[in-house]
């Protein structure tokens, strides 16, 4: 998976939180990714974790000095913040959140933000009342305000055995941040995009369902390769074991008719709506109110009856769709059938005769076809990749006049 923090210059802030810690997680995360990793420890950080752990992770020097007198970069906080194509603050106490917030400059960390022009990512981690307090509380709304986006703290259980709200945010949601931020100019930026996923459920009783193998990754994939290219995202998503993505607005829903009437309701302000969601095509055409025991029949016989198909009725002034096939023959002539029946601009087909090699893997293997008869068959590759491509192909669309 190739994501756009390949090749970036990114510069992490660390400050003297007991959950610098973490920092040393998300420095390898980022350095997994194809970063480039300059880690700036404040002094109370230092005395937490030490430069050495960062060094061997990035293979850099760290900075932790205004003025360090062993850097080959000079003045590093402003080679730092001219190279930067991005800053994150992980973690950042609240006083390091109130120095930014009213323009300081007297460490590395504060100097190089206030010289920089790159996005700032700042995740803050105290103690529980520490986020509460209304000073704390103000100086937050600053640093949004100055244009920087903040994440969390999160709530859970604290190093002082309190429970509340000063809990950093997991490094790998702070990884998909910083992904959102990095994509801001990117090719869907002001876009506004609907992706569905996940597997819909038909109810046979309060207990029982009925539902497919969908796992939801083609959908979550295409979901965040869409936040990465600078779009406004909605993902609708039915029940899954799926983390929920960081950056986008989340809509559960279970049936069919509840994504029905989710994704229709969007679609008049939408640009792009993308269909990877495995949606059923029948429903048990009576519901029992009580869990149905299996002592009191001998059997259990369902009827089923179709659910209409409802994507010929997302419709907006500049909607483009992307409809999914999933095939055991006949591949691309059924894919092909459904793009004319569902007027969508592209479709994605894909054989699942062997559904163990589709269903909950990492990788797909697809062809996207085109409305005007074009095919583009791609190589097995990983569902991110997978999803980066569909969105090329869409964002012709998006761009053609008219």
């Amino acid at each position: 998976m190739t994501t756009n923090l390949n090749g970036k210059n990114v510069v992490l802030g660390v400050t003297g939180s007991i959950a610098a810690y973490k920092a040393a997680d998300l420095t390898s995360r980022l350095v997994k990714e194809g970063a480039r990793v300059n880690v700036i420890l404040t002094t109370s950080a230092s005395k937490l974790i030490g430069p050495l752990t960062f060094a061997g992770l990035t293979h850099r020097q760290v900075t932790t000095d205004l003025f360090e007198p062993t850097s080959d970069m000079g003045m590093d906080h402003i080679t730092l913040a001219k190279q930067a194509d991005l800053i994150i603050v992980a973690p950042c106490t609240a006083n390091t959140v109130a120095r930014i917030a009213h323009g300081e400059a007297n460490d590395a960390l504060t100097t190089t933000i206030l010289a920089t022009e790159a996005p700032v990512l700042i995740a803050p981690a105290g103690d529980a009342h520490m986020f509460v307090n209304k000073t704390v509380l103000a100086n937050i709304e600053l640093l949004r305000d100055q244009g920087h986006l903040v994440v969390g703290p999160m709530e859970g259980r604290l190093a002082s055995g309190l429970i509340g709200g000063g809990r950093l945010e997991e490094p790998d949601r702070l990884i998909q941040y910083a992904r959102q931020l990095l994509g801001t100019d990117g090719d869907y930026a002001g876009r506004r995009v609907i992706i569905t996923a996940g597997g819909t459920q038909e109810a046979i009783d309060p207990v029982r369902v009925i539902t497919n193998r969908s796992s939801g990754k083609m959908g979550y994939a295409l979901a965040e390769a869409a936040r990465d290219r600078g779009a406004e995202v909605t993902l609708v998503t039915a029940p899954t074991s799926l983390p929920d993505p960081a950056g986008m607005e989340i809509v559960n829903v279970v049936s069919t008719s509840d994504m029905r009437a989710a994704v229709l309701s969007m679609c008049a302000e939408a640009d792009l709506l993308a269909m990877p969601a495995a949606v059923s095509d029948f429903r048990p055409a009576s519901v029992s109110n009580r869990k149905i025991k299996k002592g009191d029949l001998p059997e259990l016989s369902l009827a089923l009856e179709k659910n209409e198909d409802w994507l010929p009725l997302a419709t907006g002034p500049r909607l483009v769709k992307v409809a999914f096939a999933a095939e055991t023959e006949n591949l691309l002539e059924n894919a092909a059938e459904k793009l004319r029946n569902k007027g969508t601009q592209l479709i994605v087909a894909n054989d699942v005769s062997d559904p163990d090699a589709v269903f909950g893997s990492e990788t797909n293997t697809v062809t996207i076809i085109d409305d005007a008869g074009g095919q583009e068959s791609l190589p097995t590759m990983d569902k991110f990749d997978v999803a980066n491509r569909i969105l090329d192909r869409a964002v012709v669309y998006l761009s053609a006049p008219g």
